[in-house]
């Protein structure tokens, strides 16, 4: 088989497991986590967004460009997909399934270099990176991808 990686994913949590053949259990091999992820937008920006006059003296108050959270998962996505790109480099793995909560998929694919998109032989969109690895299992083809 194959050196297959399976990454379980969410925008605070990324873990990566293998698996020795095609229907057994998997190992788990990496858990990383980004905790910024998990904090309140009031903790991740530094103050209060202030305020605007307007002309007639009323005001408003100064909406942010970017939302703090998706930024952060943005910035998570770049890392996990950067890790996979230097782990590919360095003959680690030679296909890829992901599993990942919806949002952060698209974030993720929009990451993934070429090279690493054509290494990706499944995805699921399901948020199960709290799940132990038997209980990830389950929600695998019941015969892993052996190309």
């Amino acid at each position: 088989m194959k050196l297959t990686w399976i990454l379980v994913a969410d925008s605070t949590r990324a873990r990566i497991f293998t698996a020795d053949t095609p229907s057994s259990p998997l190992e788990e091999i990496e858990d990383f986590s980004h905790v910024e992820g998990r904090l309140h937008d009031r903790e991740i920006t530094s103050d209060l967004p202030g305020k605007i006059k307007s002309v007639g003296g009323g005001g408003h108050a100064f909406e942010q460009p970017t939302d703090p959270k998706k930024h952060e998962a943005d910035v998570f996505a770049h890392r996990v997909a950067q890790y996979l790109e230097d782990a590919h480099n360095a003959n680690r793995f030679e296909q890829l399934l992901i599993v990942a909560a919806p949002t952060f998929l698209g974030l993720l694919r929009n990451q993934l270099s070429e090279q690493i998109k054509k290494l990706v032989h499944f995805e699921l969109d399901k948020e199960i990176t709290r799940l132990n690895a038997a209980e990830i299992r389950q929600h695998l083809p019941e015969y892993l991808p052996n190309l």
